[in-house]
C-alpha cells in the first residue's frame, strides 16, 4: 500500500487546493466532503465517490474502515501530518471523499405532497454556516429545491457542506445569475420574510406550492425581490427581539408550512372518517 507523505505530491496539492478555491471547485465540478457523517451520508444516497481519502492512522478505526469497504474501491491512505494539512477542519476524524458536484435535478413531488410543496430562494446569504443550517432545514421540512442568486456562499464549500450534514443529497441545490428572473417564473406563491411589516405567520394560509424569499444577514431581501413577493409574513416574537438570523427564520417559516400541510391531512382524515 502507497502512503502519499508529501505535501507536494501533485494529488496532495489538488485536494489541498480543492478545499480552499472555490473558483477551482467550479471548474472541476468537484467538492471535498470531510467526516464520517457526510461520507455515509453519500456514499448511502448517491453511490461511489470519485475518491475516499483516509488518514494513516485512523484507517483502521471500525467506522472508517466500513465505510472504506462501503465505498468498494481502494482508499488514497495520507499520512497523518499529509491529512491534516488537506483538511480543513482544525480537528479531522480522518476519513474524506473527493465527489463530483451533482447537476441539480428537482426532487419530484411525493403523490401525499401533490397539492403542497415548498422551494427556497436564497438572497445573498454569505455566510457558509447559515447557509448548510438553512439547507439542512429545507431538507427537513420538504422542500423539494434550494436555488440561490449571485452573493450567496458557496454551496459546496466544505464548512457548509458540514453544516448542512447531508442535505445536498436530499434536495436540488441550484445556484442561477438572476434571482428576480427565477421568481419570476415560480407559478406558486412567493412568501417574503420581513421583522415587522409582514404579516403574522401563523394566520397566512401555506397550501399550494410556496416559494419562500430568505435574505442575507443584516441587510434582508432586497427591494426588487420584496416587490416580486406575493405575501409578507412576520415571525411573532417576544418584546426586545428585533429578529433572528436568516437560517432560524427559514426553519420557523418551512416548519410552519409543513404543519399547516399535515395538520390540513389529518383534518381530511377525520371528516372522512366521520
Amino acid at each position: 500500500m502507497t502512503i502519499l507523505r508529501s505535501r507536494d505530491n501533485p494529488r496532495v496539492r489538488r485536494w489541498h487546493r480543492l478545499v480552499r478555491n472555490p473558483r477551482f471547485r467550479r471548474t472541476e465540478g468537484r467538492a471535498w466532503l470531510e467526516g464520517a457523517h457526510l461520507v455515509s451520508e453519500y456514499l448511502t444516497r448517491v453511490g461511489a465517490p470519485v475518491a475516499i481519502i483516509v488518514d494513516e492512522s485512523r484507517q483502521n478505526v471500525p467506522e472508517i474502515a466500513a465505510l472504506i469497504t462501503a465505498s468498494g474501491g481502494a482508499p488514497w491512505v495520507l499520512a497523518t501530518a499529509v491529512f491534516d494539512h488537506v483538511a480543513e477542519t482544525r480537528s479531522p476524524t480522518g476519513i474524506a471523499a473527493e465527489i463530483v458536484v451533482p447537476v441539480p435535478v428537482v426532487v419530484p413531488v411525493p403523490p401525499t405532497q401533490a397539492t403542497w410543496n415548498q422551494r427556497v430562494f436564497l438572497d445573498n446569504v454569505q455566510d457558509p454556516g447559515n447557509m448548510g443550517s438553512l439547507l439542512r432545514s429545507a431538507a427537513a421540512f420538504s422542500a423539494r429545491e434550494a436555488v440561490l442568486g449571485p452573493g450567496c456562499a458557496d454551496p459546496w464549500a466544505p464548512r457548509t457542506l458540514r453544516a448542512a450534514m447531508g442535505a445536498h443529497f436530499l434536495l436540488s441545490v441550484r445556484e442561477c445569475p438572476d434571482l428576480a428572473l427565477e421568481l419570476e417564473r415560480f407559478t406558486g406563491t412567493r412568501v417574503c420574510t420581513d421583522p415587522s411589516t409582514g404579516l403574522d405567520l401563523h394566520a397566512l394560509p401555506l397550501t399550494g406550492s410556496i416559494g419562500w424569499i430568505f435574505g442575507g444577514e443584516g441587510q434582508g431581501v432586497s427591494a426588487t425581490l420584496r416587490a416580486l413577493a406575493d405575501r409578507t409574513v412576520t415571525i411573532p416574537m417576544s418584546g426586545g427581539s428585533e429578529s433572528v438570523n436568516v437560517a432560524v427564520a427559514a426553519s420557523i417559516c418551512l416548519y410552519e408550512s409543513q404543519r399547516q400541510h399535515l395538520a390540513s391531512g389529518a383534518a381530511a382524515l377525520r371528516t372522512r372518517g366521520g
